[in-house]
């Protein structure tokens, strides 16, 4: 067993946990986790927006996680595990590069803490991923 690809598979996990309670404790926790106003607003209205993007997150996190947990070894058969580990520590590390976007109105963007604190976040998930990918893949 790999313990940073178990350690990647815990982070996904509480990450997509974390995700679920947002969408159920609404739009304070929007405001808190720094989606932006614009998202808490509608949350705040009963669109089903902020949770159909958010649900959508959480999956993608849950994904991340059970390849995680299969390039650490746990028995688990998904396809192309050393690929997808690749693609999935590429997105974090690429995430982590994008500190504040430019192209927006400025109402609508995040927090600059969001961006600086979800950076350095995914910093540490891709880091973590590249660690345990790189003790793996031979035998992936």
């Amino acid at each position: 067993m790999n313990r940073y690809l178990l350690i990647a598979a815990a982070l996904n996990f509480s990450a997509a946990f974390t995700h679920l309670l947002i969408i159920y404790f609404g739009a304070p926790w929007y405001r808190f986790f720094g989606a932006g106003e614009q998202m808490a607003k509608l949350a705040e209205e009963g669109s089903n927006y902020p949770t159909f993007i958010t649900l959508f997150i959480a999956g993608v996190l849950s994904a991340f996680g059970l390849y995680a947990l299969a390039g650490a070894g746990v028995n688990i058969k998904l396809p192309l595990v050393k690929y997808a580990l690749a693609g999935i520590t590429a997105i974090f590390l690429l995430r982590a590069l994008a500190l504040i976007p430019v192209f927006r109105p400025e109402e609508q963007l995040p927090s600059p803490a969001f961006w600086t604190w979800s950076s350095l976040i995914v910093l540490v998930f891709g880091l973590i991923h590249l660690i345990g990918l790189k003790q793996t893949w031979h035998w992936l």
